[in-house]
């Protein structure tokens, strides 16, 4: 699986509260251009530690601030989900993408360990 720095949401990002990624992708005025050509992949980079839950949402947004972000996709997962490095989830990019992407981690629980990483990929290495 290749990976292009520019299509990066979280590169290894230390989530142990509640944060939007790091980065925001610029779709441009492409927008919705090629959903299901691409996959949104989330992985766990660091094993997790103190964090009970972790919901991880695409959101997508006309504003580069999200202050009208809409949930592209979501997925929650529990502590057992989190005690390892692996992929999460790799899910073809839905319907509905505006100008703008970020992933957005909800974390349940005191984090004192867990990195992630979320991309867009156009092949998925499930390994």
């Amino acid at each position: 699986m290749l990976l292009d720095q520019n299509a990066m949401m979280s590169d290894k990002q230390a989530v142990q509260a509640t944060a939007a990624s790091d980065n925001v992708i610029d779709l441009g005025a492409a927008g919705n251009a090629v959903p299901g050509a691409l996959f949104a992949v989330c992985r766990v980079d660091e094993a997790f530690a103190g964090v009970t839950q972790l919901k991880v949402s695409l959101q997508t947004d006309d504003n580069e601030d999200f202050s009208a972000a809409e949930e592209l996709l979501s997925a929650t997962f529990e502590q057992a989900d989190l005690g390892e490095v692996k992929n999460l989830f790799a899910l073809a990019m839905p319907n509905g993408a505006k100008r703008y992407l970020r992933a957005y981690y909800t974390v349940t629980g005191s984090g004192s360990a867990g990195k992630m990483s979320c991309f867009l990929t156009d092949s998925v290495d499930m390994k």
